[in-house]
């Protein structure tokens, strides 16, 4: 249960600090409409800038949202069970479903980022942000957070089904 705790802490930190990007993506946003609709004047680089916030957000909160229970969820077995299959359910998604998926990711990430830090990736548009290939190392930082917090699910669902006391 201590490693299970130890990546909690990592996700919901990591959540926590994320969560700021939304304040930042807003003040940009709303910058970009005002000089839009009140100066006239357009910039690639604060509209990429928003794309990168959102990124970061998403990707990087994900797992953060998973560890509290945000992520859609479909209630038909779930909604009535009591704790053990729950910790059931938990356990089957975390190991047959998340895991794998991540695992996937992963592997097909790797590569096209590696190809993107390695040509050191700039924007397509002239006046873009010169980072794209930070933007990319989200994908594979994504698929890791939510495989250790999928690791974290399931260790805390084993507790469950092993441990009759901890169902109640």
């Amino acid at each position: 249960m201590a490693f299970a705790d130890r990546i909690d802490r990592l996700n919901a930190a990591i959540g926590r600090t994320v969560a700021w990007a939304c304040l930042v993506v807003v003040l940009v946003q709303f910058a970009v409409v005002v000089m839009r609709y009140v100066f006239g004047a357009g910039s690639i680089w604060l509209t990429e800038t928003i794309i990168y916030g959102h990124a970061a957000v998403l990707m990087l909160a994900a797992a953060w949202t998973l560890r509290e229970g945000g992520h859609v969820r479909v209630d038909i077995v779930y909604a009535d069970a009591g704790p053990r299959r729950r910790a059931l359910v938990d356990l089957c998604g975390a190991l047959f479903l998340l895991l794998p998926f991540m695992l996937v990711l992963l592997w097909f990430a790797l590569p096209y980022v590696g190809r993107s830090w390695s040509i050191m990736e700039t924007s397509r548009e002239t006046s873009g942000l010169p980072g794209v290939y930070l933007l990319k190392t989200l994908i594979p930082l994504f698929a890791v957070l939510m495989a250790l917090q999928g690791i974290s699910q399931a260790i805390r669902a084993a507790y469950v089904l092993q441990t009759p006391s901890a169902a109640r």
